[in-house]
């Protein structure tokens, strides 16, 4: 991380760090959020460069910090224009997520069953049109959704503090009568 940026986002990573050590999940998950709103609101240029540029064929994936302790970890995304992600969960672990530049559509969906039917179904709930400084949290069991860049003309950038690292989730496929379930490996993009 280029030393100039290390001063403001060292000041965040140590406000996560208490923030997370909060015992109720819903509570934590809410200090977080308040953390990410407070530190972003302004759109003032807090991540070094090298998080920001957009991949051409998919959204960029960049660990920003991977708390030692293993409590959290924060990764940066780059939405390229009309990028997105399958309907997905988070393996069953929290997440805060916050835009940090341009405007992005989280769309929320309720599990109705078992995940473990061979075919699921799902119900779509709502979509949130979220821009810079807004966050959300996303709590087992509903932890099930879709992100897009929902600007036509720039990429959007989005901060994601997940319970740890999640170097996996599940992503839903359609198909006739359901949605076919496939676990996922995830990556960081160079």
């Amino acid at each position: 991380m280029a030393s100039e940026y290390c001063p403001k986002v060292c000041g965040f990573l140590s406000d996560l760090d208490a923030a997370v050590d909060i015992e109720s999940v819903d509570d934590r998950c809410e200090k977080v959020k308040d953390i990410l709103e407070q530190i972003f609101r302004d759109g003032e240029d807090l991540l070094p460069p090298e998080f920001l540029a957009p991949h051409p064929e998919k959204y960029a994936r960049r660990l920003l910090h991977r708390d030692p302790e293993g409590r959290y970890s924060v990764v940066i995304m780059v939405w390229g224009v009309g990028q997105g992600t399958f309907l997905h969960d988070h393996a069953g672990e929290w997440c805060v997520e916050c835009v940090y530049r341009g405007k992005i559509a989280v769309t929320s969906y309720d599990l109705l069953g078992s995940e473990s039917d061979p075919l699921v179904q799902f119900k779509e709930e709502k979509t949130i049109m979220a821009g810079t400084g807004e966050a959300g949290a996303l709590i087992p069991p509903f932890e099930y959704h879709t992100i897009k860049n929902s600007l036509l003309d720039a990429p959007s950038v989005t901060v994601h503090v997940y319970g740890h690292e999640l170097t996996w989730c599940n992503i839903f496929v359609p198909g006739e009568g359901g949605w076919k379930k496939e676990r996922r490996e995830l990556s960081y993009t160079s």
